[in-house]
């Protein structure tokens, strides 16, 4: 169980901003993960994950929004999580991969699901070698437009219809996605053929596919 929050804030500066103090308190599960997500978008992206079979989260960091994924998600689903954990990752700090795997690990074992798989890798590859259908993708890696744009082209043909495609930081939260969502789903949008923007909620973006594309 996690120290209360104000337990955690009399701890010293020097082992609260400590890399390595953090991972072993994640690990143990003293904190929880730091969350990057409104309570509104965590609620979205749990009503959204109800009754997938294939799931795929692409940018875990310390796996809250895996957390979310994983209480929602049918005991028996597949829940494929995509982090490269410090590989081509010079834009954003890395987690601690095996402390992340714990929080992730520890919440599904004290479930009884859903099944977890780890790709270690960046979305780039695991999206090129990817066969299966899924029903669920969320998009939360690297932010800037070109990674985000690359996320949806390698994951999208991937989702069967009825499926979602959710972009994180899509909706005024960040140039990148909100530029590939405007692209896609705007006026004149070139991609969203087979698609339609199904919710909003704060900066969290949903698009169901329609049908073949």
């Amino acid at each position: 169980m996690a120290l209360p929050a104000a337990i955690r804030r009399r701890v010293p500066d020097r082992v609260r901003h400590s890399a390595r103090a953090r991972a072993l308190a994640l690990r143990i599960g003293l904190v929880p993960p730091r969350t990057m997500h409104s309570p509104g978008e965590s609620a979205l992206l749990a009503e959204l994950a109800r009754g997938r079979r294939r799931a795929v989260e692409i940018g875990v960091y310390e796996g809250a929004s895996a957390l979310v994924l994983a209480r929602a998600l049918p005991l028996d689903a597949e829940l494929h999580l995509v982090e490269p954990f410090g590989t081509g990752m010079e834009f954003w700090e890395p987690a601690d991969e095996q402390a992340v795997k714990a929080v992730v690990a520890r919440a599904t074992r004290r479930r009884g699901g859903p099944q977890v798989h780890w790709h270690v890798q960046t979305s780039e590859d695991a999206g090129s070698g990817w066969l299966a259908p899924v029903d669920l993708v969320f998009i939360d890696g690297d932010h800037s437009k070109a990674a985000c744009r690359l996320d949806w082209e390698l994951w999208s043909p991937h989702v069967a219809p009825g499926g979602v495609v959710i972009f994180h930081d899509a909706n005024g939260g960040d140039p990148g996605p909100t530029a590939v969502v405007e692209d896609l789903f705007g006026e004149g949008g070139a991609g969203r053929r087979g698609w339609r923007v199904s919710a909003r909620r704060d900066t969290m973006v949903a698009a169901t596919r329609t049908g073949s594309t």
